[in-house]
């Protein structure tokens, strides 16, 4: 038992040395940066936690904070809901045009996310998509500049990552309806059960690993989002989009301060870490 356990461990030794060398020490190597004060050219100077200690304190950090706590839901929460019912829907019926749908619905993500940013961007213009589509049924008085209002870029911005992510959970719910028995399906159908009912007493429950990979996949996606920020707004208006992949951004290029950039991207790392698993434990337990 113990030989089979060494030749275990000598298959997967060749993978960790890669994850080791191109995860582990860089995120070892930021957490060490974060220590210093360090314009990223000159010595650094050893500062202990400060970096930590100033950046919680800085109101631009936590606002950024607090907006991918906002993105959590349209980056995650709204695509796993739509993904659900999408599945639910074309694994239930057979539409016409099945495949077509499934390729529609599913190609945001074989899209970049500058093209995404920028189709995007084109399309919340003044004179863009979406304000021409209001003055067609008219409501005129809606049209804005979404990416420039205070109030609405943020959202508008969430709207983006929820067309984004949702074709994703689409895909992965229908691969684990395909495997649910069919005779669950029967038997709850004998019992009298309805689509609802159906849905809550058999796909939901069914579905309980692809869930978890999908919030996982989501949550980490709405997290570290930079990109599409980045293309879009540039964290603008004022403050009202920057997020923490963007802070970083700001902090290590903009500001010379790769101290206190690394610092954010730890403290980022650490709430990925601990919401995905939180979010691994409650599907654990509750499904």
């Amino acid at each position: 038992m113990r030989a089979n356990s060494r030749v275990a461990y000598l298959y997967i030794l060749p993978g960790f040395l890669v994850f080791a060398l191109f995860v582990l020490v860089p995120l070892g190597h930021t957490a060490w940066l974060s220590l210093y004060d360090w314009d990223g050219i000159t010595l650094g100077t050893w500062t202990g936690l400060d970096n930590y200690t100033e950046q919680l304190a800085d109101p631009d950090v936590r606002t950024a904070f607090s907006h991918s706590m906002v993105f959590l839901f349209f980056f995650a929460a709204l695509p796993v809901g739509l993904g659900l019912v999408l599945a639910s829907v074309l694994s239930r019926f057979r539409l016409r045009g099945l495949g077509f749908f499934r390729t529609v619905i599913f190609l945001p993500q074989v899209v970049t996310a500058v093209v995404v940013g920028i189709a995007w961007r084109w399309m919340y213009a003044d004179e863009g998509t979406i304000n021409q589509l209001l003055s067609a049924v008219g409501l005129d008085g809606l049209a804005r500049a979404w990416l420039g209002d205070f109030t609405w870029a943020l959202p508008a911005l969430g709207l983006v990552g929820t067309w984004v992510m949702s074709g994703l959970c689409m895909v992965l719910f229908l691969a684990g309806i395909s495997k649910i028995d069919a005779s669950l399906y029967e038997a709850a159908r004998v019992d009298g059960a309805g689509p609802v009912r159906e849905f809550f007493a058999v796909t939901l429950p069914g579905l309980k690993q692809e869930m978890a990979v999908g919030l996982t996949l989501t949550t980490i996606a709405a997290l570290r989002s930079f990109d599409l920020v980045y293309v879009t707004t540039g964290g603008g208006p004022g403050n009202a989009t920057n997020v923490p992949g963007f802070e970083i951004y700001k902090l290590a290029f903009r500001q010379g301060a790769v101290g206190e950039a690394c610092a954010v991207a730890v403290m980022l790392t650490v709430l990925i870490f601990t919401v995905v698993l939180l979010i691994t434990r409650l599907l654990r337990e509750k499904l």
